[in-house]
């Protein structure tokens, strides 16, 4: 989201666009309200949902650019005129913008993010990066070594050097998704154990996701029951973690997984 809306920005500097919204929605749709779109001259950033209900979005937002006088509130049957079988109905706004505009469309449309927390900068948690970079996630990274995060990817996370590496646990946002990925099981096991912590006295960490195979959970939980944990307390921690069903472990398929999981946790 953050490289659409740049995109969208740079653009707007040098010309001028018509913002395409979804306004309202009844039944089956392609795309939520507050979807957007870009619409320049010869260009489009974003979505309001493709197909036939794009393109005629497309045509009248381009009419718009010429002819200030066309309706800004469209309407748009998701039937067989449209060649689309949604079924639903979907409301179009259409609002005429220019470089004048960007510090309020910067609010207007900066979604609602997850806050996620991710420790360990190793393969799959670069690779969960780069996934995370293209959803409406805040992303602090996390890590204990001194090794630079990877430069191409330092500017969709919050990065931070920890050391240990569990007491970053005590500063994460309110309401953080936690994913734990570090170099050692011993990190590991200390990253679980200050967010169960916290999970106990403040209880704000609504997920907590351990990278790892049952038999590393079982010696895991076996040391957590050890140093007090109840087994509602230890319930509240998921490994392995992603979707079920996908048995691939190359790092980008772990990646995948790990970012529809997190998306259901926010549907």
């Amino acid at each position: 989201m953050q490289r659409l809306m740049a995109q969208f920005f740079s653009q707007l500097a040098h010309s001028n666009a018509i913002l395409v919204r979804v306004q309202a929605t009844q039944g089956s749709v392609p795309r939520e309200v507050g979807a957007w779109m870009a619409v320049f001259a010869d260009s489009t950033v974003a979505t309001v949902g493709g197909g036939r209900l794009e393109l005629d979005a497309i045509a009248h937002a381009r009419g718009l650019l010429h002819n200030p006088s066309l309706e800004r509130l469209e309407h748009y049957p998701l039937g067989p005129s449209l060649g689309q079988c949604c079924g639903g109905q979907v409301s179009l706004a259409f609002t005429p913008v220019t470089a004048q505009d960007q510090a309020a469309l910067a609010l207007q449309l900066r979604p609602t993010q997850m806050p996620v927390a991710l420790f360990g900068s190793g393969h799959v948690g670069t690779a969960l990066v780069r996934v995370l970079s293209l959803l409406p996630v805040d992303l602090t990274w996390i890590d204990s070594r001194d090794q630079p995060f990877p430069p191409d990817l330092a500017s969709s996370a919050h990065c931070e050097h920890s050391n240990p590496v569990q007491g970053a646990v005590a500063h994460l946002a309110p309401k953080s998704s936690v994913l734990i990925m570090s170099f050692s099981h011993a990190e590991d096991l200390d990253i679980v154990h200050a967010c169960l912590l916290r999970q106990r006295t403040q209880g704000d960490l609504p997920f907590i996701g351990l990278i790892g195979s049952k038999t590393k959970w079982a010696t895991f939980r076996h040391r957590l029951e050890a140093r007090g944990f109840s087994a509602a307390e230890l319930a509240h921690v998921t490994c392995p973690i992603g979707i079920t069903g996908i048995h691939d472990k190359r790092p980008e398929v772990i990646a995948v997984a790990v970012a529809a999981q997190l998306l259901l946790l926010s549907a």
